[in-house]
């Protein structure tokens, strides 16, 4: 049986050290602090691996410890069992020590720490799927180590901890734990008691090593399993079995050097490498491979099945994902993207219905936030050659995700009343204030999101649409490219926004389109408010610039959103809208809809407009800090943003095989496509104040638009861009280029 390390990652060489290696910009404490809601989480994993930690604490700003993690199962998720150290009475034992702290040093590959007050030295390596600990005490007491399963059982069998952790949806999180050093005496701790006893169960279910007098350093070694104990023994013994932590932690360095070393960056000052190499970090944190030795615990049937030999990921929230971070893969790691969405394939296979995946996690799926996306990243992946995955069931599996699924956010329903007006009418209906909601499955907390829900739904028929034309089906390719065009029907002419209609086609009035909709906008719209969801037509961008009135109109109107204030303070503005933050003006860094609205003014005619916004955004939101992330970094969803904005160009729509150019920030970019293939971005003239673009080669040729075809790279290529502290306003300036290429795809 193929080894799932071995699977999920291929064997790396170990090169030699340079003087500064990709992996030693990597900050994980950038962001570490939010600005209002989630903060990122200093992770420590192997690339896209399901061994995943990060310390135990509530955020950065703790001054203590609670206990040392085992297991993260999902991304910024609660943390599975628990370790902590200890030394002192019996009577002081507890199912997790809190501990105070110092001397943290944490790197993608390894972790090390002080916990001053207890006087214990940790450091810890991993693997894919098991790690180290070694725990060197400073005291002249008998030293203890004490297991906790928060919900589920431990037992020592003389030899070895084992047991299970139960996480959500009824999946099991497995353990086996080796000592180095053998341990004098066991003690259970369970429901404030202690007893000699080799089993634990329930809550808290505790086993205590007990040491003896002169042990000065304990090493622990084991493996997660989500299939079963032996499952979890077997990848301890495969990955780190007779290897040090020391050992680990190389081994973890060089992968993911070798990982990181897929982009290769030049030309600028450390700190704009460290925010571009900590944001391609964050996207190889998941999906992660959960194939184990050939099989894999698939929640989303409750069964162990044969990987077939090829790896099995979940743990991918797509309405964050779908819009850079798939379309980074496809380039970089097109093999992955494939596996990936084989996977999605399998999970629709696997599930009651025949519904692609929204948010699948290692406990199934989720169905959280609106819409659904996977669509885009199939059809995306597709049309840029990627093959190795069942595109005619993957259609079936979105088209039932889309067709027979509730469009209510938040719900794994089926269908009902609610679509059966978004068939016939072409939207979904809003309600009025002081209107009670009458449909079972809107969520309390989320509502209708009508707005939202309606273009992000047009998007998604205009993906099908797209799909059903690559497979010939010629009247499902029509029938979902008419529907893609339903975003017109809450265009109010009169404002220029996306306004939402009652169920007798009247627009709500009156209507504020920054603060109507109350917690988050969710009446009408969805965590952002409608200065955001103005521009969310991606399929079809050509269209909602004439519905603006044309190229000056809607230039006007992006010039709007980023000068228009508040309204309110600070303080009253977030209170509603917690997700909206990054403002500039009423543009929202923060949260995803909003990526690719500084790429629109390439779209009307007006290039620099980008260069000079993407820049400015960069600067002012991204930095190497512990308040260096603008929002929720959701898993790599904002990082892949970064990651193409640092290199120059972002896919603003998924499903066209086009990329539209912004302004690179490093004078020379590599990128390893794969297959011996490169594509390289070179800023002549470069110097970090000149951020626009006075003229550009593509493979040599001269080129005059804002954009470039996936077609034009895909083998190699060379994007040559010259650049200038002063806009040339002319380059790129003839948008009807765009229009015209598209229509080839877009039938």
């Amino acid at each position: 049986m193929v080894a799932a390390s071995i699977i999920c990652n291929a064997q790396h060489t170990k090169k030699a050290v340079t003087a500064k290696q990709p992996i030693d910009y990597v900050n994980p404490y950038m962001g570490n602090i939010s600005h209002l809601l989630v903060p990122t989480y200093p992770t420590v994993h192997l690339p896209n691996s399901f061994l995943r930690v990060y310390p135990e604490r509530l955020d950065f700003t703790s001054v203590t410890l609670g206990g040392l993690p085992v297991v993260v199962t999902s991304h910024r998720g609660n943390s599975a069992f628990n370790i902590s150290p200890f030394q002192g009475a019996e009577s002081e034992f507890r199912p997790v020590i809190n501990y105070s702290y110092d001397a943290e040093k944490l790197t993608p590959y390894s972790y090390s720490v002080n916990l001053d007050q207890a006087q214990i030295q940790v450091d810890f390596g991993l693997s894919h799927q098991s790690a180290q600990y070694k725990f060197q005490f400073e005291k002249d007491l008998p030293p203890n180590l004490i297991l906790n399963s928060k919900k589920g059982e431990l037992q020592w069998d003389g030899n070895s901890v084992s047991g299970f952790q139960v996480i959500d949806n009824n999946t099991k999180v497995y353990l086996y734990l080796l000592p180095e050093q053998l341990p004098k005496s066991i003690v259970n701790l369970s429901h404030g008691e202690t007893k000699v006893s080799a089993t634990a169960k329930g809550d808290n279910a505790c086993i205590i090593l007990k040491y003896g007098q002169g042990i000065k350093q304990i090493n622990v070694r084991y493996g997660i399993s989500f299939i079963d104990i032996e499952h979890a023994r077997k990848n301890m013994e495969r990955e780190v079995l007779g290897r040090s932590v020391e050992n680990l932690q190389a081994e973890g360095r060089s992968l993911w050097n070798e990982t990181l070393g897929k982009i290769k960056v030049q030309g600028v000052e450390d700190n704009e490498k460290t925010i571009f190499y900590t944001s391609l970090y964050r996207c190889f944190e998941r999906p992660v491979c959960i194939s184990e030795q050939g099989s894999y615990y698939s929640a989303f049937d409750g069964k162990v099945h044969q990987d077939k030999g090829r790896p099995f990921y979940t743990d991918d929230w797509i309405w964050d994902s779908y819009r850079a971070h798939h379309p980074l893969r496809v380039l970089i790691d097109s093999k992955k993207e494939e596996d990936i969405l084989n996977s999605f394939v399998l999970m629709s296979q696997q599930m009651d219905h025949l519904w692609l995946p929204t948010f699948p996690e290692i406990t199934g799926d989720s169905r959280r936030m609106n819409s659904n996306h996977g669509v885009a990243s199939l059809i995306d992946a597709y049309r840029k050659g990627l093959r190795n995955f069942d595109f005619a069931k993957a259609y079936e599996a979105a088209k039932g995700a889309i067709v027979e699924k509730t469009l209510a956010p938040w719900s794994g329903k089926p269908a009902g009343e609610l679509d059966l007006f978004y068939k016939k009418n072409g939207y979904i209906p809003a309600l009025r204030e002081g209107e009670t909601e009458t449909i079972p499955e809107v969520n309390v907390f989320e509502r209708r999101q009508p707005v939202a829900v309606t273009l992000g739904t047009a998007y998604d028929q205009w993906c099908l649409s797209q799909m059903a034309q690559e497979l010939g089906k010629t009247q499902d390719a029509a029938f979902f490219k008419k529907a893609s065009l339903n975003y017109r029907n809450i265009f109010n002419p009169d404002t220029g926004f996306f306004h939402p209609k009652d169920k007798e086609g009247n627009f709500i009035k009156p209507f504020d389109y920054v603060f109507s909709g109350g917690m988050g906008a969710r009446e009408y719209y969805g965590e952002n408010n409608g200065w955001v969801y103005r521009w969310d037509v991606q399929h079809n961008i050509p269209d909602l610039i004439q519905l603006m009135g044309g190229n000056d109109s809607f230039v006007n109107n992006l010039d709007t959103m980023f000068s228009t204030p508040l309204a309110k303070s600070k303080y009253a503005f977030y209170a509603q809208l917690p997700d909206h933050t990054g403002n500039v003006g009423q543009f929202s860094m923060a949260n995803e809809p909003a990526l690719h609205i500084p790429y629109l003014y390439n779209y009307a005619g007006q290039p620099w407009k980008t260069q000079k916004y993407i820049r400015k955004l960069l600067k002012e939101w991204f930095r190497n800090d512990l308040m260096g992330v603008p929002g929720d970094e959701d898993g790599g969803g904002m990082s892949a943003f970064v990651v193409f904005s640092q290199l120059g160009f972002y896919p603003v729509t998924p499903g066209l095989p086009v990329y539209t150019i912004g302004s690179p920030v490093f004078e020379n970019a590599t990128l390893d496509l794969g297959d011996g293939k490169v594509f390289k971005v070179i800023a002549k003239n470069y110097a970090p104040e000149n951020k626009y673009i006075q003229s550009a080669l593509l493979n040599g040729k001269k080129l005059d638009r804002p954009w470039f075809a996936h077609s034009e790279i895909q083998t190699g290529g060379v994007l040559e861009l010259t650049m200038g502290p002063k806009a040339n306003k002319a380059w790129g300036s003839e948008s009807d280029l765009y229009t015209t290429y598209i229509s080839r795809f877009d039938k």
